[in-house]
């Protein structure tokens, strides 16, 4: 992902996730790799993830059964993470404390009169975070747009609106191309083969893993290898959600994940992606946008 500074024009992209931790899981390579390339990167992030559970004592306390301040103690940890992506521009859908995590489906927190998936379609707070997310689109008008599929990549409630939420945006700011980050399902499984699991993690069973798809369905394949370490620091910086591991990570449920030396994403809604010469995807998400 090279060259977006040719003949004066600037590429932009923004990227719309759920909780801070999101964006350095499922796509850290490709926002560095795009930022370092000259891409002007918008980082929007839907809640604070107040309900995230954590690793290790020292934080134990801010969970939203606690204290109530993992909130704001994700933040900062987006901060820094941001530090080493190099993303300046970051924003909170509608502002600090305008959205609350819903937590996992079925929990008593997605019935908060804040909680994320009242925005929803058809839920009372879906045409205020169109609104939220559509006034960051038609500011930075970008290129590209990225986030999850449908199923938000694991189904998570606030996941699933995340998506909603920006693909409908995205349509009526008439974002040239909408993509979704996804893990081919026979390359992740590869990877997931070879991964050294350290004693006190578990390995990863079918069902445990996100974001799989058929490896057909792939439209854009970023190399991100050059950037590992600098995606590596963004997920350690998010210290009380994610355990860094040689060659992956693992959150508080102890299973442990690769990450990849590619980051794969899908159309969702746009201009099609051209195929590379090789007829496999192509490696840059602005392909064939002119």
């Amino acid at each position: 992902m090279c060259g977006h500074r040719l003949a004066g024009v600037t590429r932009r992209l923004v990227a719309v996730h759920a909780h801070p931790d999101d964006e350095s899981i499922t796509m850290g390579g490709t926002l560095a790799a795009a930022v370092a390339s000259g891409v002007r990167v918008t980082l929007v992030t839907c809640t604070l993830g107040e309900e995230g559970e954590v690793i290790g004592d020292d934080a134990a306390g801010l969970v939203a059964t606690g204290a109530d301040q993992l909130g704001g103690f994700r933040w900062w940890e987006l901060h820094h993470a941001c530090e080493q992506l190099r993303i300046t521009d970051r924003r909170l859908l509608g502002g600090a404390g305008a959205y609350r995590d819903s937590g996992m489906a079925g929990m008593p927190s997605a019935d908060h009169p804040r909680a994320f998936v009242r925005a929803a379609p058809g839920a009372p707070g879906h045409e205020r975070a169109v609104t939220d997310l559509l006034d960051v689109l038609d500011e930075v008008r970008p290129d590209v747009v990225v986030g999850y599929d449908a199923d938000g990549g694991y189904g998570h409630p606030d996941h699933v609106t995340a998506h909603q939420v920006m693909r409908e945006a995205a349509r009526r700011a008439g974002v040239p191309r909408v993509l979704a980050v996804v893990r081919p399902r026979a390359v992740f499984a590869a990877a997931v083969a070879g991964l050294d699991v350290p004693d006190g993690l578990l390995a990863p069973k079918d069902g445990d893993l996100a974001f799989e798809v058929d490896d057909a369905t792939v439209d854009v394949a970023v190399p991100v290898g050059w950037w590992a370490p600098v995606r590596q620091a963004a997920l350690a910086a998010h210290a009380t959600q994610v355990r860094v591991l040689d060659g992956g990570f693992a959150l508080s449920n102890l299973i442990a994940q690769p990450v990849l030396d590619v980051e794969y994403f899908r159309l969702l809604d746009g201009v099609p992606v051209p195929r590379a010469l090789d007829g496999g995807p192509a490696t840059d998400l602005f392909a064939g946008l002119g």
